[in-house]
């Protein structure tokens, strides 16, 4: 899907030649991965002559904010406060990545509080 982001509308020849770059897919498993992105209703397509084009009809932002939540809920029952503690005590933050959580907890509650 981050390549179809990136570069949509793209073709399949197109799509199998830059993940083929940077993955061990065969371009078989990538037909096959894009028809199931299509199913899903991921992806939409447009035959161009003889070629495929698709185009996402899912923004990337909101996928991951579905993966997020639904990542939370399956490991950690919906706690955040157990995902962040798991999560420092495993891999610690750096000072960087805690000002960042710091402004956007901060921000979360300046937006509450309106």
């Amino acid at each position: 899907m981050k390549v179809i982001w990136k570069h949509a509308p793209i073709s399949t020849n197109d799509i199998t030649e830059k993940l083929t770059k940077t993955t061990r897919w065969s371009p078989k498993t990538i037909q096959t991965l894009i028809k199931r992105l299509v199913t899903k209703g991921a992806l939409s397509y447009e035959k161009q002559s003889r070629m495929f084009v698709y185009t996402p009809l899912i923004k990337e932002d909101e996928y991951i904010g579905q993966e997020s939540r639904s990542f939370l809920e399956r490991f950690f029952d919906g706690n955040i406060a157990a995902m962040l503690s798991a999560y420092l005590e495993d891999d610690g933050l750096s000072r960087e990545e805690l000002d960042a959580l710091r402004t956007l907890l901060a921000n979360s509650e300046k937006r509450g509080k309106d």
